[in-house]
């Protein structure tokens, strides 16, 4: 689940369009791992030792969560260290050219930093060793200077050192594992080992009088974090956790509700790298339910369930009219319940999509614009969500199961808003379908409907009171079992590759899950979120509307360029508490705060899944972000429609549930008609603006505003029909 960048994928779209492809088999290739810029491709004895190194990290996990429960710190802290290490292997510092560099030795600069660096890390971790070995540690009361020289100064240094190195040694070959990023990938070892050997005693002093070495290696960490973060999600999520780490200082010297009394520096590390901030709730999700539902994910991947979903998805819409663009939100549906992110999800089937789509005759940016749109939809759609039903569970203790049925109306008007959209682009155009005898046949892909037992094995778990780690299990043994039913059989060679992918894939997420815990730390220890809530309730003066608008906008702005995940678990951390004071349902409030996270992916400037389209369609990036902005601009507005109408949340009976979902459908219609500019015809400005009120009324749920927004469509109706006119309309109104 690595977030692409425009440069991952700039030679998708060539390769794309020159593809010949099996009519039965359209989706060929949509399930095969993306390999970004920056990402080794290891071959022979080490490409097999890495594997098993992934292989293990994977069993490690389900392993510990089925079967072998360990502590949770030092489970925790195993998820980091092992993650840190592998992301330091697989992924480089810069991204490697398009031609392999001629292999060289390092240069005399390299070795200037190297050799240091290496004595350094080497005599931090001989020194843990050995305290391990002997039980000769650090305990509270110890000497300040005990281990000090040995492990405190080295492990610092080294990881520094190594860094710098990293960042100064030319990129080389792919499959060359590069010396700063074995000792970095040392580094993250050492500082697990540490602080795992040491977690009884820090659970005691880290908030009060921790040890130097306590800083030393926690400050290691935190590096290790923000450089594997940029390394994988780019800088925007560096410089945020920079900024907060800064405040976590410079706060006697600010203003109004930004200051406080300042923190020693061993306090404010050590607290960081504890279970109030990394070891905290957004690890606590990547270490059990995303790397569960990553390895769910790769299950399917290595069965090529995917490309069944999306051949599934072409032989059901792609005759339709425009129909790659159909074919596009159904497929970005399916895959978006296995693929937690808006990025990846655009790589995966934009690929096949965008060109398609580029040859019924959509505008490049139109087609990328529609991926990006139905790929972010993916992380609003139960039951995995992108990982986001999990934090705010564990946030709010909203059981999973709750969270998971309130968002299946929220979803379903997302994605009928893009079917509209696009339905009505092809009608605009004149669109036609791909032809019939180009496409798979439907009843032959009917025949296998049985391999969407997975998810429904998952779904029908959680209803029958399973947790979700045992849910999620019993899904992937459902992916193996049901690829016997088909050529992709599943055995012990592909149960490993399962294995081996998922821990790559997971990598990311691990990465930005710990970094959100270093924001998450700072708002715990300097109280700053709670101040933030209260600045809150002041600005809006006690209006819900006024505190929902500035949730939307900050929620937003963490999201450009950030991914959503960590996006939600930030803003619902500062914003999410003054919401709920105001008297807004905690459901309501994260469920608001989580939308505009994920829509950040495609909300100009910084669309990153807008970005990645443009690159496989060859658009312009932000004529992109802007077009993807209009097709998913129902996401914005759905939020404040569940607000004031809480049954769209399936809170209240199911009638209430279903008169909310059908009149909230109809005013998504009338929404999708003003913005396209098509209502059974061309509409005109004013036509447009009419029906956008219109649509208004419908979505905010109340019986006479139903009325107005339905008496309002029926004339605009009559009006473009020339059955009346708007004269006629005017005068029956008086």
């Amino acid at each position: 689940m690595t977030t692409q960048t425009p440069n991952d994928v700039a030679a998708a779209p060539g390769a794309a369009d020159s593809i010949v492809r099996d009519k039965d088999n359209i989706a060929a290739g949509v399930d095969a791992e993306v390999v970004t810029s920056n990402q080794r491709v290891f071959t022979g004895r080490t490409g097999v030792l890495f594997a098993t190194a992934c292989i293990l990290y994977t069993a490690f996990h389900i392993g510990v969560m089925n079967f072998y429960p360990l502590e949770t710190w030092i489970y925790r802290l195993s998820h980091v260290a092992g993650g840190l290490a592998l992301g330091f292997i697989f992924f480089s510092a810069r991204a490697f050219p398009a031609e392999s560099a001629r292999a060289r030795g390092a240069s005399v600069q390299e070795w200037l930093l190297l050799l240091p660096a290496a004595i350094a890390l080497f005599t931090a971790l001989g020194q843990i060793a050995f305290g391990i070995v002997t039980n000769d540690l650090v305990p509270t009361g110890a000497p300040k200077d005990k281990m000090l020289l040995t492990f405190g100064y080295p492990i610092l240094a080294g990881t520094v050192l190594a860094i710098l190195a990293s960042w100064t040694a030319p990129v080389r070959e792919r499959n060359r594992l590069a010396l700063p990023d074995l000792l970095l990938a040392i580094a993250a070892v050492t500082v697990g080992a540490y602080i795992i050997s040491h977690a009884e005693f820090l659970r005691i002093r880290a908030q009060v009088f921790p040890h130097p070495n306590d800083m030393y290696a926690s400050l290691a960490g935190i590096l290790l974090i923000l450089e594997l973060t940029r390394r994988l999600a780019g800088l925007a999520l560096v410089v945020i956790v920079g900024i907060f780490i800064a405040y976590g200082f410079l706060g006697p010297w600010l203003p109004g509700v930004l200051e406080h009394s300042g923190y020693a520096p061993a306090r404010f590390f050590a607290f960081i790298y504890t279970d109030n901030g990394i070891l905290g709730a957004t690890t606590a999700i990547s270490s059990t339910y995303i790397i569960l539902f990553i390895t769910f994910a790769a299950f399917l991947q290595a069965s090529r369930v995917g490309e069944y979903f999306v051949n599934f998805a072409f032989a059901a819409a792609g005759g339709a009219r425009g129909g790659p663009a159909k074919v596009a939100v159904f497929s970005s549906a399916l895959m978006g319940t296995i693929n937690g992110t808006s990025a990846g999800n655009v790589v995966s089937t934009g690929s096949l999509t965008i060109p398609l789509m580029k040859k019924v005759g959509y505008r490049p940016q139109t087609a990328a614009s529609v991926e990006a749109a139905a790929s972010s939809g993916g992380q609003i759609l139960p039951p995995i969500m992108g990982a986001g039903a999990f934090i705010m569970a564990e946030i709010t203790a909203i059981p999973y199961a709750e969270i998971v049925i309130a968002a299946v109306i929220p979803a379903a008007l997302y994605f009928l808003s893009i079917y509209f959209m696009v339905d009505k682009e092809a009608l605009k155009n004149g669109m036609r379908g791909l032809p019939r005898e180009e496409l798979p046949e439907f009843a032959k892909l009917a025949r296998q409907a049985f391999l969407f037992i997975p998810i429904v094995t998952l779904i029908v778990a959680l209803f029958l009171g399973y947790s979700v780690i045992r849910a999620g299990t019993l899904a992937m043994a459902a992916a193996a079992v049901v690829s016997w039913f088909t050529p992709i059989r599943m055995g012990v060679k592909e149960i490993l590759y399962a294995f081996e992918i998922a821990a790559r894939m997971s990598l990311q997420l691990v990465a930005v899950c710990a970094a959100a815990g270093v924001i998450v730390g700072v708002i715990a220890l300097t109280g700053v979120g709670t101040r933030f809530s209260s600045m809150l309730l002041g600005l809006a003066g006690q209006s819900q509307f006024i505190a929902l608008f500035f949730a939307m906008c900050v929620s937003i702005i963490l999201g450009m360029g950030m991914p959503t995940t960590a996006a939600y678990a930030v803003a619902a951390s500062v914003i999410a508490p003054g919401l709920i004071q105001l008297g807004i349902e905690p459901l309501t409030a994260h469920f608001f705060i989580f939308y505009y996270a994920v829509m950040s992916a495609i909300t100009p400037p910084v669309a990153l899944a807008s970005y990645a389209g443009a690159a496989i369609a060859q658009s312009d990036p932000m004529k992109t972000s802007v077009e993807s902005f209009k097709f998913g601009l129902a996401a914005f507005v759905v939020p404040y429609m569940f607000f004031y109408s809480p049954t769209l949340l399936m809170q209240g009976a199911w009638y209430g549930n279903l008169h909310a979902f059908v009149t909230a459908s109809f005013g998504i219609y009338l929404l999708a008609s003003g913005i396209t500019g098509w209502f059974f015809g061309t509409a005109g400005l004013v036509l447009r603006i009419v029906l956008c009120g219109a649509a208004l009324a419908m979505i905010s749920g109340g019986l006479m505003s139903d009325l107005v927004g339905l008496v309002t469509a029926i004339a605009a109706f009559l009006i473009q029909r020339k059955i009346v006119s708007a004269r006629t309309v005017a005068r029956g109104l008086d």
